[in-house]
């Protein structure tokens, strides 16, 4: 079965840190874009980072920028987003999300929901002041 489960969320204070995970059991990972978006409580879902399925280029958005950083493991089928830093604006269920389509360029980077074809359930995050 095709999908994401993410893991890692939980309660922190701000300025503390938490890593996610994701572990996709998706044939074609290695040359799968991977993202992570957010969404909190009365607002629309927004992008959070993304990866290249070469690992070669990130995106992040400027909220994130500096202390996010979005990784991943292909040995392992994994994405990863460390957040450092934490603040109370980043409280909201993360997701993470592929763009399976194989054939993309090494540096493609989607920022856009509607580019991504495979979401997992999220995962909460909140972060105290």
């Amino acid at each position: 079965q095709v999908q994401l489960v993410e893991s890692g969320g939980g309660l922190v204070q701000a300025g503390g840190s938490l890593s996610l995970s994701c572990a996709a059991s998706v044939r074609t990972f290695s040359r799968s874009v991977m993202g992570w978006f957010r969404q909190a409580p009365g607002k629309e879902r927004e992008f959070v980072a993304a990866i290249s399925w070469s690992g070669s280029s990130t995106s992040y958005a400027d909220s994130v920028k500096g202390r996010f950083t979005i990784s991943r493991d292909n040995a392992k089928n994994t994405v990863y987003l460390q957040m450092n830093n934490l603040e109370p604006e980043d409280t909201g269920v993360y997701y993470c999300a592929a763009d399976t389509a194989v054939g993309r360029s090494r540096y493609w980077v989607p920022r856009s929901g509607f580019d991504y074809t495979l979401w997992g359930q999220g995962t909460q995050v909140t972060v105290s002041s």
